[in-house]
């Protein structure tokens, strides 16, 4: 196969949020800020600084605040500007310059597999990436620059897979691959299995690259778990056609905003990391450990 230039990337943004209800009641869980900025934005930045500029974002009802967010604000801008408030200023301007931002609606949310085939006819016949809005990775994170390269090197559409407990692969979609020089060859896939089920317990996560044969497996899968058109099951059909390929990566500076506890992690660890946050919040995570130790002490 030959490989193209990426430079289109979906990121299905259409889902309801239910596992961060009641935050997500009235805000689009993809708009919950992550420090100072929506989970969405550390995803467009990411695709942006490897070179995917031509993006299309998936949305659904009670999504306009991710349009409005990517949009100009021209008064906010000028209101700064005679404020002389130049660095907000740049942050402002900074996010409606990242790429080619389009929107399609999905209409109903049908599931993943269908929210990436709405995006059949922006996507043409080019391979393009879909990255997750609401699975942000930290800056220092090679997967997707990973990905790039396997595609680049094989021309076939790319997986993301992390190890994760046997306990927990329920939560995902798991696969099964198998070596060949040196590259993982995708052989099976399954949806949210049992442990007992599971071909591994390598579990997809939110980065894919897919050549466009993903449209047609997709228009033949039928509704699967819950009723909605699963993206795994497609993927499973397009095993039989064509050779998928899959990154391993160990989940570091991998963060799930749609889990509370891993929404906390990302909070706290993206602002240690900030040279503006980092020393002041690990000194105000030392003194409230301290803290509950001494409360937790009954001879203190």
């Amino acid at each position: 196969m030959e490989a193209v230039v990426l430079t289109k990337v979906v990121i299905p943004a259409a889902g309801l949020g239910t596992r961060f209800l009641p935050a997500t009641k009235a805000q689009p869980k993809e708009m919950l800020p992550v420090v100072d900025q929506p989970a969405i934005q550390y995803v467009v930045e990411e695709a942006v600084t490897h070179g995917l500029t031509n993006i299309l974002v998936v949305t659904g009802r009670g999504k306009r605040s991710i349009e409005d967010h990517f949009d100009r604000a021209v008064e906010l801008e000028l209101l700064l500007a005679r404020q002389e408030k130049f660095a907000e200023l740049a942050l402002v301007e900074h996010i409606s310059h990242l790429g080619q931002i389009h929107y399609l609606r999905q209409g109903e949310p049908r599931g993943l597999g269908h929210a990436v085939s709405v995006a059949a006819q922006h996507v043409g016949r080019d391979p393009f990436v879909v990255m997750l809005a609401d699975d942000i990775m930290g800056p220092a994170s090679p997967l997707l620059a990973d990905m790039l390269a396997l595609h680049e090197r094989t021309g076939a559409s790319v997986l993301s897979l992390m190890e994760v407990p046997p306990e927990r692969i329920r939560l995902y979609g798991a696969a099964g691959v198998v070596d060949e020089d040196g590259v993982d060859y995708v052989r099976s896939v399954v949806e949210k299995p049992d442990a007992s089920e599971a071909p591994s317990n390598l579990a997809i996560t939110g980065r894919y690259i897919f050549t466009p044969a993903i449209f047609d497996a997709l228009a033949e899968t039928p509704p699967g778990k819950g009723g909605e058109i699963q993206l795994t099951d497609a993927i499973a059909r397009l095993i039989e056609h064509e050779p998928v390929v899959a990154v391993r990566f160990d989940g570091r500076h991998r963060y799930d905003i749609g889990d509370k506890l891993d929404y906390l992690r990302s909070v706290v660890e993206l602002a240690l990391q900030r040279p503006d946050l980092g020393p002041a919040l690990r000194r105000v995570l030392t003194e409230l450990l301290e803290t509950t130790e001494e409360d937790r002490d009954p001879t203190r």
